[in-house]
């Protein structure tokens, strides 16, 4: 058992290797050239600027991908290959966790080491969007909610894809279907709206570990629909 979810914890890492070398190469190009034309604007004595630039954002869209492209592209072989439910759902769990883990670790010290430049040329126009700036912004804080944030995304969108997988089509549409009609009624009635208001202007840190930790059982629940997954996708 333990071997095998070894090997499916380095297949996945190999699998995503590429798309991560092009994701990170493209977000640091931009981060580049953010910095450059950040150095530009200090130096026009024109008026107060500020330019801002966000890892973050990027880095959650990726991780849904990742999240509902792991179910067409990789448990359907890994199955042929003859790994078993159980480990598959173990191994998916734990590469989740360790990769949005590591990803918050990465931004959490490129925007460190950028800020440490930027106070060395005595550039402050510059600055980083992060939710941790509504709360206390430190390293600790923007790895937890980083680290809980992609692991949600990842939860949700891998779900979401065995539905697709599992019944097709129709079995997914349908669900997030009934899901747009429950946000358009609670907007109506606006019970959803109070929610939503009441959920941001009550946050703080312990939202992100209660976030993880709904990330944690989603992702529970979705053994409900691998551990009897087929090789064959529904249309």
């Amino acid at each position: 058992m333990g071997r095998q979810i070894k090997g499916l914890l380095y297949f996945f890492g190999s699998d995503l290797r590429y798309s991560l070398m092009v994701f990170w190469t493209i977000l640091l190009a931009i981060l580049l050239v953010s910095l450059l034309f950040s150095f530009f604007l200090a130096s026009l004595d024109d008026g107060e600027v500020f330019f801002g630039f966000s890892l973050t954002g990027p880095m959650y869209v990726y991780c849904a991908i990742v999240g509902f492209l792991t179910v067409k592209d990789s448990v359907p072989f890994m199955i042929k290959m003859g790994a078993t439910r159980k480990n598959l759902f173990a191994a998916t769990g734990i590469f989740f966790l360790l990769l949005s883990l590591a990803m918050a670790l990465a931004a959490t010290i490129l925007q460190e080491l950028v800020m440490l430049l930027m106070n060395a040329t005595g550039i402050g126009i510059f600055s980083f969007f992060h939710p941790s700036y509504f709360l206390e912004d430190t390293w600790y804080t923007r790895i937890l909610i980083d680290t809980a944030i992609m692991f949600f995304f990842f939860a949700v969108l891998f779900m979401i894809g065995l539905l697709f997988y599992k019944y097709g089509l129709a079995g997914g549409g349908g669900f997030l279907g009934a899901l747009l009609v429950v946000c358009l009624l609670g907007i109506a009635q606006g019970w959803f709206v109070d929610f939503v208001v009441d959920v941001f202007t009550g946050i703080d840190l312990g939202f992100f570990y209660k976030l993880l930790g709904i990330g944690v059982v989603i992702y529970g629940v979705s053994f409900a629909f691998l551990r009897k997954i087929t090789t064959v996708k529904v249309r």
